[in-house]
Parts: C-alpha cells; structure tokens; sequence
C-alpha cells in the first residue's frame, strides 16, 4: 500500500480534478440555460430542488458516512447499507408522487409543478444506488473513478438539458438534465465496480454503524435545512421569478464554496480518520489541513465578490443585473460555510457525532432567528444580508464549541488562518485600488461583454499576482505544497 502522505496527494489531487472538470462542465451549461431560459422557470425548478435535497439525505441515512469511518467495513456491512437505502429511497419516491398536488398549492398554485416534480424525484432513487460504490472508493482513497464518471455524467446531462432548452421545452430542460447526469453517473459506477451487493441484509451491520449514521443524519438534515431553508422562504413569500434570481445568485455562489469544502472532504477526511487514535498526528494534520483550506478559500471567494459584476456581464450580459449583489454577499459567506463544515469533519473524523448535531442545531438556530429578523421587510437584499451575517455568528460561536471536544485550543483554530487572512485583505486592496486607477473599459469599448470581459481579465490577473507574489514574499509553504499535491511531487519523496 502506498505511504499515507502519497495516498493523500492522490486523493487531493483527483478530487481536484473532479472538482475543476465538473464545475467547468457544470458552469458552460449552466451559462447557455441562464441565457435561454426565464427567471420564472430557474424558479419553478429551484422549488424541487428543495424536496430533492432531503430525499437525498433521508436515501444515505447517515450510513455512508459511517461506514467511511469504519475502519474495516465487511460485505455484509455495505449490502446491508445498500438495501436499506435502496428500500428508503422507493418509499420516499413514492411519497413525493402523491404529494406532488400539495407541493404545487404549497408554492402559490403552481400546477407545472406536478408533473416536473414527478419525473425530477427519479434521480435521487437512481443517485441512491450508487451511495456504496462511491463511499468504497473514497474509503479506498481511490476516487479516479468518482471523478471520470461525474464528469461524463455532466456532460451528457448538459447536452439533454441544451437540447430541450433549444426545443423549447422551458423548465423540463432542467428536470431532464438531473436526471440525465444520475443515470449516467450510476451506470458508470456500477459497470466500472468491483462490487456489487449480495443478498444479504443484517441488523448487526445495521446496529454498527447506527449510532454515528443517524447522528450524521440528524446532522444533515439540519445542515440541508439550513441551506434551502430560503429557497422555501422566498418560494413562499415572492413570486417564482424572484426565486429564480436567488437560485441562479446562490447556485454561482455555492460553485466556489460547494467545490473547494467537497475536495476537501473527499481529500481529508479519510486521512484524519486513519489518524484518530493519535493526538499528536490529528493535531498535527488538522494544522494543515485547516492552513491549506485558508490558503484556497480565502483568496478564491474574495476574488469572487471582486469580479461579480463583470463575470455577470460577460456570462449573461445584463440580464442577471439583479443577482449580482445577491452573488457578492453568498460568495462572502460561502467563506464561513466552508469553515463550519470544516469543523463538522474534524469531529466526524473523532467519532464525535453529538458534538456535531450541537454545531448544526447551532448553525440552523442563527439562520432562522435572521430569517425571522428580516423577512417581515419584504426585501430579498435584506433577507440575504441577514443569511450572511448568520454564518459569521454561527462560524464564532462554533470556534469554542468544537475547540474543546477536540481538546484543542480557541487559538489552535484562529492562528493558522490569519496569515492567509492578511494575504487576502492586500490582495482585495490592490485590486480594488488598481482598479479604480485604471481607466473604465466602458470608455473605449462598446460591447457590454467585450468591456465586461478586459474588466474581468485586469482584476483577477491583479489579485492573483498579488496575492501569490506575496505568499512567495513570506515564504509559505502552502504554495510548494499546492504544487506538489496537483503535479504529483510527493510521489517521488514516497
């Protein structure tokens, strides 16, 4: 078996790959069907996406992610998770289909919900069938495979979801392209595998991997609340077009954040947990896994609250114009997401499943009291401010709250991020000032995506320069380290 430190680079550097590749994929499609499709159909569907995001959780149970922690899982283990999320899944399609009428009425008579909502569930009962393959390869840190099949996964949904936005077919190009991708994705998963379930189903494995899969679960649940929570606040409250700007703002956003946390997690988890019985190694790689997530997260959301405008402009022209401010301050929170799911590893590693629902009921508490505090005003920019400030509340309270079941200190936590903090304030600094000195491209070039593009090229070549020019300045480590992980460097010092 290959050294730990080789097995991590691996892991890092394909859940890089997938990360990069899906989210290019993700984002050119999701760029034509911004530019063909109404505000009130990115709506309608952002309604489903609601209901799929639970079903998703309920389908794993918590199970996967136990069985990830597991040091030596069996067969009998893995079928037996199989089947029960198999048999979770049917039930939970079957309810949705006949609560497909109450959805509609739910969100202002919409009767196009019925039969989207019909057709959009089948992909999360196609997705569940594939909870185990994924979870072994990841237990494995072998996830080449995860990789090449969510990138041909996207880009046969994104050619079905093109094709029926061309016809005309509105809303039903975006149902078509989920499940599309879930199909695909599972058969490459299931042709490519070594493993397939036997017919085999045990309440032992059941109660193995119970007590940490139903606190994970819990855990998830509050997690997913928290994160469609306003979908189903402004679905309620606003008319599906307005739903449709905050889904295209948050679905933007969330490609920053949602990317660098998975590759993350995918990378590090694994790692932690295979050092969990020394304190000195997990206090030792959480250092540095905390240091790296800080040297990629910082700079990357503040570049994205940098270029919102004319990454917009050239992507939609104007007709996005009002998700933009909605972009920068998701964008910003996003910073605050990835460190409180962070921290949630860090004790799911640790075994830690109490603690974790406490940092999510935490987390879930701070959303609802804003979303109490500022929906009444019936103002979307308000209500968004307030999911910001949210996070940064949750993200202090919770520095304490995991420092100690991890019996680190409050400083432990806090000191490995600034350096990367104070990189990034210089880098916003430089690009905000350059930029202001630099004449208007508006002033010498007509074409709203023409400017919008040279606008876009000068900020982020003067905050990558300067941001990296500095790192090299300092000497930190995290940029040989970066290298090394993508390039394969360690794979000589194994």
């Amino acid at each position: 078996m290959p050294p730990l430190k080789l097995q991590t680079a691996r892991t890092l550097k394909w859940n890089t790959i997938d990360r990069l590749l899906t989210q290019l994929i993700y984002a050119l499609v999701g760029v034509v069907l911004a530019n063909i499709l109404s505000r009130k159909e990115f709506g309608l569907v952002g309604v489903l996406l609601i209901f799929q995001a639970f079903a998703t959780i309920l389908v794993d149970s918590g199970f996967g992610a136990a069985l990830l922690r597991e040091k030596n899982p069996t067969q009998k283990d893995y079928s037996t998770v199989f089947w029960f999320n198999t048999i979770v899944s049917l039930l939970l399609y079957a309810l949705l289909f006949l609560g497909a009428p109450l959805i509609a009425r739910i969100f202002q008579n919409q009767q196009e919900l019925i039969p989207l909502s019909k057709v959009m569930f089948l992909s999360f009962v196609i997705n569940g069938l594939a909870i185990v393959q994924v979870n072994r390869l990841m237990k494995e840190m072998n996830v080449k495979m995860i990789a090449v099949s969510n990138t041909i996964a996207l880009i046969a949904g994104g050619i079905a979801g093109i094709w029926s936005a061309l016809e005309g077919y509105g809303a039903w190009a975006l149902v078509w392209q989920t499940v599309v991708m879930a199909f695909v994705k599972t058969g490459i998963l299931w042709l490519t595998s070594d493993w397939h379930p036997a017919w085999v189903f045990s309440r032992r494995s059941l109660r193995k991997v119970r007590a940490v899969g139903m606190s994970v679960l819990s855990s998830s649940m509050l997690n997913t609340i928290s994160l469609n929570v306003y979908n189903f606040v402004i679905g309620i409250f606003y008319p599906p077009a307005v739903l449709g700007v905050y889904t295209q703002a948050d679905k933007w956003a969330k490609m920053g954040s949602a990317s660098i946390s998975q590759i993350l997690t995918g990378s590090f988890v694994p790692l932690l947990s295979k050092v969990q019985d020394s304190k000195s190694d997990f206090d030792r790689y959480l250092e540095k896994t905390l240091r790296f997530t800080s040297f990629i997260l910082l700079p990357s959301m503040i570049l994205l609250v940098l270029i919102a405008e004319p990454l917009f402009h050239l992507l939609f022209a104007d007709k996005w114009d009002a998700a933009i401010p909605l972009f920068q301050i998701l964008s910003a929170r996003g910073i605050f997401i990835v460190y409180i799911s962070l921290f949630s590893n860090y004790l799911l590693a640790m075994g830690m499943a109490r603690s974790i629902f406490r940092s999510e009921f935490i987390k879930d508490a701070m959303i609802f009291l804003a979303i109490a505090a500022t929906v009444f005003f019936h103002n979307l920019t308000l209500l968004i401010i307030g999911q910001g400030v949210a996070s940064v509340l949750t993200w202090i309270i919770l520095i304490p709250v995991t420092s100690k079941p991890l019996r680190l200190s409050v400083g432990a936590l806090l000191r490995p991020v600034l350096p990367f903090l104070l990189l990034t304030v210089l880098m916003a600094a430089a690009t905000i000032l350059i930029s202001a000195i630099l004449p208007a491209p508006n002033s010498f070039i007509p074409s709203i995506r023409l400017s919008a593009g040279l606008d876009l090229f000068i900020r982020s070549f003067i905050a990558c320069i300067t941001y990296i020019a500095a790192a090299r300045i300092i000497r930190l480590p995290e940029l040989d380290e970066a290298a090394g992980y993508l390039f394969g460097r360690f794979r000589k010092k194994a």
